[in-house]
């Protein structure tokens, strides 16, 4: 599948996407959306896939934000399609069943503060910043903000966050559960392949349903949780992989997983 706005590659069970518009600070226009919907349906299909990298293009940016050309011509009608359009996309990266790592190189601010936190983990160079500064152009988040932020950082810092537009360091946002690992700029890449390696020796259908698991834990109340993770933890009994992982155990060998 070919792109302009996006490189993708693949490095055994491990596939990266890099955002690819490095003079614009890889801002997200209406193109790089789609091609992102693509590459995430596509890795999303391939079973030899079980890790996917979210990174952007050069040292300065993850994803500066929405592309602001494209904003300032939106109406009410087409800027509300324009944000469905972003969180179909965002939402397709939270559940494809596979954990996405955002390796935040530089500025993740605006969509793309919000594209980090759709990615099941963030880790951020020290250089990293994030925030969600759309109140300074009379704008709130469109792609989940202001719904993803208060389940990673609580309700009061992402108030503050978004209302006073502020932009935070990287160790600021791993104080605040918005980042899980904060590295020097130079190791970023170690780092993430590193833990992207460590997740794909495992199952992937016990990844796939612990991710739900989790996921459900910010979503509903305790007794709910507690049903589905019960469900879930059953359902893993049907698996191959189960049966792998369990005499591999016994016999003191690495498992094999096949993902069924």
């Amino acid at each position: 599948m070919a792109f302009d706005n996006l490189l993708l590659e693949r490095d055994g069970a491990v596939a990266s996407i890099t955002i690819n518009r490095p003079k614009v600070l890889n801002a997200l226009n209406t193109q790089t959306l789609d091609e992102l919907r693509r590459a995430i349906l596509e890795l999303k299909q391939d079973a030899g896939v079980r890790v996917v990298i979210l990174t952007g293009a050069g040292e300065k940016s993850f994803v500066a934000g929405a592309d602001i050309n494209e904003l300032a011509v939106q109406t009410p009608t087409s800027g509300r399609e324009h944000a469905l359009a972003g969180q179909h996309v965002f939402d397709l990266i939270e559940n494809m069943g596979k954990p996405v790592i955002a390796a935040i190189n530089g500025y993740a601010l605006g969509g793309g503060c919000e594209l980090a936190m759709a990615c099941t983990l963030r880790i951020a160079a020290d250089t990293a910043k994030l925030g969600q500064p759309e109140v300074a152009l009379g704008l709130i988040p469109g792609y989940a903000g202001t719904q993803r932020l208060p389940r990673l950082v609580g309700k009061g810092k992402a108030m503050e966050m978004i209302l006073t537009g502020e932009i935070i360091d990287a160790q600021t946002a791993f104080a605040v559960g918005l980042a899980n690992h904060v590295v020097p700029a130079d190791q970023l890449e170690t780092k993430t392949m590193e833990i992207a390696n460590r997740i794909a020796e495992k199952s992937p259908i016990a990844l796939r349903l612990a991710k739900e698991a989790v996921k459900i834990a910010s979503r509903s109340n305790l007794d709910e949780g507690l049903r589905r993770e019960v469900d879930l933890f059953a359902l893993c009994f049907s698996s191959e992989d189960k049966d792998e992982g369990v005499t591999a155990f016994l016999e003191k060998r690495k498992p094999e997983f096949k993902g069924r």
